[in-house]
Parts: C-alpha cells; structure tokens; sequence
C-alpha cells in the first residue's frame, strides 16, 4: 500500500500546531494565574546550541553559548507631558504602611500617591512592616526618601513625619483596592477624608494582574510618576545590590557578563505544590530540575551564571547546580562585610528588596513561580529595556527557541507599563 506524501507532510504539521498551541495555552494560563489569586521582541541575538536528552538529564553540545536578546532603548516615560501644572495644594494627611515585600511596596506607593494628589493632602512617608510581629523598618532603612520626595514634589507634598498635633484618633482607616482611580477615590474615599480630614490608606489586592487597561488613556499620569519614578533604594543597600551583580557578571565572562535570575523559592513551592493545569507542557509551578532542563533545551550553555532567589542553599538544588555549577545564592556573593546587616538579620525584608532588585536588573529573568513578583519584576524590566522574561514549559522536543516563551506581558504588549512608556 503506497504512502501519499502530502498526508505524512499534513500529519507532522497537525502535530506542530498542538504542540504550539499547547505552549501558548500555557503561557497565557501562567499569567492568568495571577487574577484567580487575588510587545514585540527587537534585535534578538541567537547563539543557538543543541540539546540531549537522557533520563530527564540534558547535555549540551560543546562550545554552546545559548540564546541571549539584546536590552532595548526603544521606550520613554509618557507621563511626564501629561502631569498637570496645577499648584500642589495640602490640607490634611495620607498616612500608610509597606507590608509583604518590594513587589506590593509599589502598588502601596502608588495608590497612597493617588489618593493623596486627588484629595489634595500631604502624603507621610510610610514605615515598613515585615510578615513577623514588631517586624517595623523605616522608611529611610531600604528606599531613598529624598528621591521619593524630590521626584513628586511638582504632584503632591510629601513629609517625613506626621505632626506631633495630629492625633492618631483622629485618622480613618480607608481600605484601598490596588490600582485605585480618580473616581473611585471622589466616589468612596473624598466624603471620609472631609469629614475626618485625615486618612490612613491600607491597600488590599483582589487580583494581582498587572495587564493595561483596554481602554486607551486609562492609567493616570500620576500613577505611571508613582509606580516607575518615585521609587529607589537607599544608598547603601543600592551599593550592595550593585556589588553583588558585578560579581555575577564577573562569573559570566564567556556570555559577556550576562546572568539569568530565577525566582525559585522552596518554601513557596513546597505550599503550592506544582501540579498541572491540564493545558499540554504547563503547570502551575516548577522545580529545580524542570527549570534546569527548560534552561538547557533552550540552549543556555552549562557555564551560564545562575542567581536564585532562594534564602540558602537547599539539597533539592543540587541537581540545578549540577548542570549550571555557577548557580548562587545570595550568601555566596554577597560582600562578606555587609552579610550581619542584611543576611543574618531575623526579617527576610532585605533579602526580599535585594531578589527583586538583582532580578530587575539581570539579563535573564525566569519565574518559577506565578505572581505579583513575576508581575512587578516585568513591569521593571519594561521600564529598563529588558525584555528578556522567559516563562517555563515542559518542552517535548530535545531544544526549542527562546522567543517561543517570552512572558505575554512583553510578546504581547498588555503589560501596564505599556501604558506608562512610549
């Protein structure tokens, strides 16, 4: 019996079209996965290599280098042309707090910013509260608070303290959903702000998707300012993130100093315990070793720098390390000088703003895990022209491209700081 060609051709085309559509499936459901809880790539640079699979394990081909994307300068800030001139006026105090790590401590300034430009009162720069009891920072501890203060003088008055002749009996506590309009603070937060002429914001989140609006115009330029420039570390903690980067890069010399941060964390793993979603290649959450064989069938070389956002080093990490032996904790590259400060502490919120910092700012970002992390370090990473955020899947072939699994808030432009920068 002969074999017609054009049904065998038809056939393997069949096949391909499921397996990219199961990869696109997947990486749709990743970032959905944020709502139930709570652009276009330029100037690629492929260095490709090929993959070989045994027992789960992958080897590369000597001398691979792996796909790396270029940063792009392509985007600059909106709102600096549609800000108002009008006067900063200030009658009564926004009072409110940082609480549960970098990733909400934007949307928290950004909303605190918000209500207090549309009320017209002066904003108090908030203290930082940690997960633990009597877990309190000051705001001066992480973020630098003269740039905070500087970059929103024109919009707002901010002070650093709330006046000794302001009781605090005085203050109505306001619950602020994220990313709080103009007419839902006229509407619900104004009547309460009048009648007890000062507030303290408290910002609760029933969904953790960061997608633009789709309605055009729709992010005010106040919050675009707030979420994207108002924000910086202090000096000294920003001098021990800088430091810990270049010694990344300094273990990366044959990519050119290029790194990939993981946000791979154990503990959150062990709570979520990944399972799939029924879509072909995804699941809700990966491992160590699944993110080593995504990174590997990608075509990333063994000698690839690796920094994970795991606290210390775990056994289950091993297997990582195995294929990438320059994959690093923080304890491992951090200045041992600055370890007693900012390692040894009982709060986990410096090493918290430091993953978030160095995984804005590497070449590579891959989320192991879903969230308003993954969420917010995008956002960054499109203000900094890097567009390198690659979403895991199970790849059924022995390679695949990287460009195939680029986070949709990017391939697809419907991230929010699409809406800020232009």
């Amino acid at each position: 019996m002969g074999v017609d060609l054009r049904q065998v051709v038809a056939g393997i085309l069949t096949i391909t079209m499921f397996v990219m559509l199961g990869q696109m499936l997947h990486r749709d459901y990743f970032d959905s996965l944020q709502e139930k809880a709570q652009g276009d790539a330029h100037d690629i640079e492929f260095e490709g290599s090929r993959v070989s699979v045994k027992d789960s394990l992958v080897g590369a081909v000597e001398g691979s280098k792996g796909p790396w994307m270029d940063d792009t300068n392509d985007l600059n800030p909106c709102w600096p042309t549609l800000l108002s001139d009008e006067a900063v006026s200030s009658k009564g105090y926004v009072t409110f707090s940082l609480t549960n790590g970098p990733e909400y401590h934007i949307s928290q300034i950004t909303d605190a910013v918000m209500v207090a430009k549309h009320l017209g009162a002066t904003l108090v720069l908030p203290d930082i509260r940690g997960s633990k009891p009597g877990d309190e920072r000051n705001f001066e501890d992480i973020y630098d608070a003269d740039k905070l203060i500087k970059s929103l003088k024109n919009v707002i008055k901010v002070v650093k303290q709330l006046p000794e002749e302001v009781s605090l009996r005085d203050i109505a506590i306001v619950k602020v959903p994220t990313r709080v309009t103009e007419d839902y603070i006229k509407e619900n937060i104004d009547p309460i702000f009048k009648s007890k002429g000062n507030i303290r914001v408290a910002t609760y989140f029933p969904s953790v998707n960061l997608r633009k609006s789709s309605q055009e115009g729709e992010t005010d330029p106040v919050a675009c300012l707030a979420m994207f420039g108002s924000l910086e570390l202090q000096p000294e903690l920003n001098a021990v993130v800088e430091s810990m980067i270049e010694r990344l890069r300094t273990h990366s010399r044959k990519s050119a100093g290029r790194f990939i941060a993981v946000d791979l964390r154990i503990d959150i793993l062990e709570k979520k315990h990944c399972h799939s979603t029924g879509v072909v290649g995804s699941k809700t959450c990966y491992n160590a070793q699944e993110i080593a064989v995504f990174l590997r069938k990608l075509g990333f070389a063994g000698d690839t720098t690796i920094y994970l956002t795991q606290p210390r080093w775990d056994s289950s990490l091993n297997i990582l390390k195995d294929i990438f032996p320059k994959t690093f904790t923080k304890e491992a590259i951090m200045p041992a000088s600055k370890k007693s400060k900012y390692l040894e502490s009982e709060s986990s919120e410096y090493e918290n703003v430091i993953d978030f910092y160095i995984s804005s700012r590497s070449d590579v970002f891959v989320p192991a895990i879903s969230g308003l992390f993954y969420a917010n370090i995008v956002g960054k990473r499109i203000a900094l022209g890097k567009p390198q955020v690659l979403v895991p899947a199970e790849i059924s072939e022995t390679s695949g491209l990287a460009t195939d699994f680029i986070s949709p808030y990017i391939s697809k432009k419907n991230h929010l700081a699409y809406s800020c920068f232009c």
